[in-house]
């Protein structure tokens, strides 16, 4: 049965409480003071806390009550009331890890709708971080290039605010991984993290997922909105949602309280909104495809989320990563990856970028041998469909060039190719191909290519690609 600590130094509002609460089946245990209530924690800690925040004649108040109870017992939703409540306490509650706010005098529905929210959150988030845990987030940040380095500094910028964040990159790119470091490194990190798979969510039914429904038989469904009160609501691909839904979610992000289908109590959420898209929202919005408003309410902190190919630098982390977490997980061989292997698929295109080499590391531990290193050729695959991935063909134009046009031609396709490998790092390259730092600017500088090189050099964006050798030629 849920056992509910309830703390108050009027003895009317604690009787009165604990009454309403077992009228609905709910156990009460009863404290006045911060002494007594932490007597009661230590001997059996409740399934939820309703605390006063003005206590008399007790040594803790019951910000400090919470402070401390949110640090050794994060699992225990708390319910702050106080008939002195302004918006700067309901604030600074919320901020320590309160679940919900209520205004003394309450009312018999307001308090019964809290206590139920607050238990239906408790049991998904129990639920949410176990499926977390055995699921999605083994994974993690990883990565030394300058574009991830890059793009893990504003994501540790913006951990600690309520700044809506828009997370931009490609399929695959490690968006919702962004989006979850923003929420794991956060003062919400123990509340939930709700995904919205907005290319999934059908504007029929858009109203009961994230409002949730109330039947006439009092049966609740909650919502996503509800799902994610005090935590993170990440919208997965905003971009796909349907325009009708578009409206809804401006209103919801202008007016927290709502209701849900076919209820008639006005509730109200907390969450902070962070969204992900892969198309170019502005230009969604000049097509017409995306409104304006919903835009600029998503679109306060937009991040660059970089693709496999920007950050190439990463790739023998991220797949010895992948190699030792498909052992942990899968008992899959912990197999080396050879010197060679690597420089291979440092030359591929990756259009599904970490999740394309995540599925390709998986392929080759299932397929491959056990006991030995990984080589180039368990990357090819039988049809050859990953060898047609590479950056560069390097016989496809040789075949009517004098030998000394061909030999620069191969020179400036393998030259870029390592550049773009090692991430525009002049010094990495030379090392590689056996060159000193200034004799590989004179050969750069001899066959053309070194005014581009420059450019590249100057940014931390994304390095020369196969597009670009069509300029240079």
């Amino acid at each position: 049965m849920d056992d509910i600590l309830i703390v108050d130094d009027e003895q009317d509002i604690r009787e009165i409480i604990a009454e309403i609460l077992q009228d609905e089946g709910f156990k009460t245990r009863l404290a006045k003071n911060s002494e007594e209530c932490m007597a009661q924690i230590r001997s059996k800690p409740p399934s939820l806390l309703i605390l006063d925040i003005w206590l008399k004649d007790s040594k803790m108040d019951g910000i400090d009550i919470l402070k401390l109870t949110k640090s050794n017992n994060p699992d225990i939703p708390v319910v702050i009331i106080s008939g002195h409540g302004n918006i700067e306490i309901a604030v600074a509650a919320i901020k320590q890890g309160a679940y919900d706010f209520i205004e003394k005098p309450f009312n018999t529905d307001q308090l019964l709708v809290v206590v139920k929210r607050a238990f239906e959150t408790a049991k998904l988030r129990q639920e949410n971080s176990s499926l977390r845990v055995g699921e999605f987030f083994n994974q993690a940040l990883i990565g030394e290039s300058a574009p991830f380095k890059t793009m893990l500094s504003k994501l540790e910028k913006v951990t600690n605010s309520n700044a809506r964040v828009m997370l931009y990159g490609g399929p695959g790119s490690g968006k919702e991984i962004a989006a979850r470091f923003i929420h794991k490194n956060s003062s919400r990190s123990s509340a939930p993290f709700v995904t919205v798979n907005c290319a999934s969510l059908n504007p029929l039914e858009y109203e009961k997922v994230l409002l949730g429904v109330e039947s006439s038989n009092g049966k609740i469904q909650m919502g996503l909105f509800e799902q994610a009160h005090g935590g993170v609501i990440y919208f997965d691909e905003v971009s796909e949602l349907k325009l009708e839904t578009q409206q809804m979610v401006v209103r919801a992000l202008t007016d927290p309280d709502f209701q849900r289908v076919g209820g008639t109590i006005t509730l109200k959420s907390n969450f902070r909104v962070v969204s992900s898209s892969s198309k170019n929202l502005e230009s969604e919005v000049s097509s017409g495809s995306f409104k304006s408003e919903l835009f600029h309410r998503l679109n306060v902190v937009p991040i660059y989320i970089p693709s496999l190919e920007d950050r190439r630098e990463d790739i023998p982390n991220l797949s010895n990563h992948f190699i030792e977490q498909f052992n942990s997980s899968q008992g899959l061989p912990l197999r080396e990856v050879s010197g060679e292997a690597f420089s291979f698929l440092q030359t591929m295109k990756w259009p599904g970028n970490i999740r394309q080499l995540r599925n390709l590391i998986e392929r080759v531990l299932i397929l491959g041998l056990e006991r030995d290193s990984i080589k180039p050729a368990e990357f090819k695959g039988e049809d050859e469909t990953v060898v047609k991935d590479q950056s560069i063909d390097l016989s496809a134009s040789f075949s009517t060039m004098p030998l000394r046009e061909a030999r620069e031609h191969f020179e400036r396709i393998y030259l870029l190719t390592q550049i773009n490998r090692f991430g525009g790092n002049i010094s990495k390259t030379a090392t590689f191909v056996g060159m000193e730092r200034s004799a590989l600017h004179r050969k750069l500088k001899s066959l053309k290519i070194s005014s581009s090189l420059k450019r590249n050099e100057n940014t931390s964006g994304s390095m020369l690609n196969a597009g670009a050798f069509d300029d240079i030629f």
